[in-house]
């Protein structure tokens, strides 16, 4: 297929699929018809709305593909997960057709980088280095890292200054919290966080009755900021244990609520009594599923 983008990138990637089907494309055939595809909907005569989108203009839908993902990853929906991922990886094409029109880099200066870094922070699968724990994985991968700056000739910044601000403010605190543990900036066991934990509720509560809104949201913000380091100490993804959470109330809301209707009632119509009461019921219903 043809393009009249100004600085359409066409890109032939050497994919080796798991299972040879001489009667079907390459996953690298496939990979680069996407190119294609994406490079002809931003072309003059292409798709307005495709044209209109800038680099700023596609980045609340990059967040939004990517929490499609996680969403089908919890419900363990597979077909949704291979379609999301599909989704994904589009964002990832359509960023690159911008900047390959803007003469920036192309797609595949994208996939050296990852090919090159993957290899690079993985000496001891690619080379002759030795880890044998995640651990030690880990480990010798940031030090590859902070090696990749100093010969970029970064200047040393402070250890919190690689946590990212733009993302969510639990994975943020999650990242801050285990960035100044690995100084040693830690309590010594999970007992010091649970202790500081009570504290910082006395210290709420304190707040509610003394002092101003600005105090109490300062005040609930260094709870959650402890739960956070709670979630660490416990190897507790606490993202991951807040979205299952939400998923928890979701599922007994929603039990909540037909029970009303059953009872040819709504919200309006009850009492929290009542609403309590079928809430427990569905918690009750949770525990019998889980035993099946």
């Amino acid at each position: 297929m043809e393009s009249t983008a100004p600085a359409a990138v066409y890109v032939t990637l050497n994919f080796s699929p798991m299972q040879e089907d001489p009667g079907r494309p390459s996953v690298g055939a496939k990979f680069e018809r996407l190119v294609e595809i994406m490079a002809r909907l931003r072309a003059e005569g292409g798709c307005p709305w495709d044209r209109q989108q800038t680099f700023d203009s596609i980045k609340p839908y990059t967040l939004e593909e990517a929490y499609e993902v996680l969403d089908a990853i919890d419900r363990r929906d597979w077909r949704a997960l291979a379609e999301e991922l599909g989704d994904l990886i589009l964002q990832a094409v359509f960023y690159a057709q911008m900047a390959a029109e803007e003469r920036r880099f192309t797609i595949a200066d994208s996939l050296d980088a990852i090919n090159a870094k993957l290899v690079r922070r993985h000496p001891h699968v690619f080379g002759d280095g030795t880890a044998k724990t995640a651990e030690q994985v880990l480990a010798r991968w940031n030090e590859i890292k902070e090696e990749e700056k100093r010969d970029r000739g970064e200047e040393k910044k402070g250890l919190l200054e690689s946590v990212l601000r733009n993302q969510s403010a639990l994975m943020e605190a999650a990242h801050l919290s285990k960035k100044a543990a690995s100084a040693g900036f830690d309590w010594p066991n999970i007992n010091g966080v649970i202790e500081k934990m009570r504290e910082e509720i006395a210290e709420l509560e304190t707040a509610r009755e003394h002092d101003s809104r600005e105090k109490i949201e300062e005040e609930i913000g260094d709870l959650l900021f402890t739960a956070v380091n709670a979630a660490r100490f416990l190897g507790v993804d606490p993202e991951q244990a807040l979205r299952r959470t939400n998923a928890k109330f979701r599922a007994r809301f929603a039990e909540v609520e037909n029970g009303l209707a059953a009872r040819g009632r709504d919200f309006r119509q009850t009492t929290l009594e009542e609403m309590e009461e079928l809430w427990q019921q569905a918690k009750a219903k949770e525990g019998l599923q889980s035993a099946d």
